[in-house]
């Protein structure tokens, strides 16, 4: 098991409480192949998904973030009103305004800080830890973080490169002040070079002079190579930051894009067999900025992993984004 002094260098700040939710509904492969031209095992030896959550019409991106987030609070003993800062990582957001972090903070109570939305697709999570481990260490208390996603209203349900691939859902995490460093610094970036291989197509205004309707497109070869060989020198660097060892860890929680991704990056870190892995892509989906805390919470939900235990967390998509991190697993 390790402990924040496994962190070597890092922000103050340690993830205090861990929620989820997951929608009702499940949706198996046999569903999603009715308007596509594969079957389901194809897309099973493709992805290694099984099944994924859609949301119901009463399953929105507020209410299953605001489900998310006392589930959270209520782990790490925190008020919300307490709360210093709400950040919510997603790119569905129903509206453009208001920013589903205000309407998250209002409908949870957390009406004394600040809140936002942070975009950066799947890496969104990954991407608002570093901000979050930021903004304890500068001294604004707790800070909430939700990624959440509603991927079914973004995806082509014919589009055979993203329509059996993205489910829905909402994991959080609350962090707090710690006596040492409860979490790594990030390695972190962006590539925009590469911003077509996942794009939204058409654009808002190209839509108003069409008939067609936005939706998520991705060039799923191109994006598998960009990830199988971009993450594996991220996550090592992630790793040397917080003076980690790929041994010394308990976890790996990537993100859940798809199983052959994580097949690729545990081998290239060489990861011991007692380290926990985590794989919930089979049953939940790509749920982009929710996946990292939903795969956490059930790693930790099912006693594979620990509270307390050292893992290794990493997230990348649309930009192109990408970010790691070390951090010790919260209560949940």
């Amino acid at each position: 098991m390790g402990s924040i002094s496994s962190i070597s260098t890092g922000h103050p700040a340690a993830l205090l409480g861990l929620g989820a939710y997951r929608p009702r509904r499940v949706v198996t492969n046999e569903e999603v192949c009715e308007h596509l031209e594969v079957d389901a095992a194809w897309v099973h030896a493709r992805s290694g998904i099984s099944t994924r959550r859609m949301a119901g019409p009463d399953e929105t991106v507020v209410a299953m973030a605001a489900a998310a987030a006392r589930d959270a609070l209520a782990a790490a003993d925190v008020d919300a009103a307490d709360v210093a800062v709400t950040l919510v990582a997603t790119m569905s957001s129903d509206t453009a305004c208001p920013q589903v972090g205000t309407r998250v903070a209002a409908e949870i109570g957390a009406v004394n800080g600040a809140a936002m939305d942070l975009g950066a697709a799947c890496a969104g999570f990954c991407y608002a830890l570093e901000v979050a481990a930021s903004l304890v260490g500068a001294g604004h208390g707790a800070v909430l973080v939700v990624g959440v996603e509603r991927m079914s209203d973004i995806v082509e349900p014919t589009d055979r490169s993203t329509a059996f691939l993205f489910g829905d859902g909402a994991g959080a995490v609350v962090l707090g002040p710690s006596a040492g460093p409860g979490i790594g610094p990030s390695a972190w970036g962006a590539d925009g070079t590469q911003a077509d291989l996942i794009v939204q197509s058409p654009t808002w205004a190209q839509a108003r002079e069409s008939d067609e309707r936005p939706a998520l497109r991705m060039q799923g070869p191109a994006v598998f190579r960009w990830a199988t060989s971009r993450m594996v020198p991220l996550v090592f660097e992630a790793l040397e930051k917080a003076g980690c060892k790929p041994e010394q860890l308990d976890a790996f929680v990537p993100h859940q894009a798809n199983a052959r991704i994580t097949d690729g990056l545990v081998k290239a870190l060489a990861l011991p067999d007692h380290v926990a892995v985590a794989r919930d892509v089979a049953v939940t989906g790509n749920t982009s900025a929710a996946s990292v805390p939903l795969a956490m919470h059930e790693l930790l939900t099912t006693g594979r992993a620990r509270p307390g235990d050292l893992a290794l967390l990493c997230g990348f998509g649309a930009g192109l984004t990408f970010a790691s991190q070390v951090c010790v697993l919260p209560n949940v």
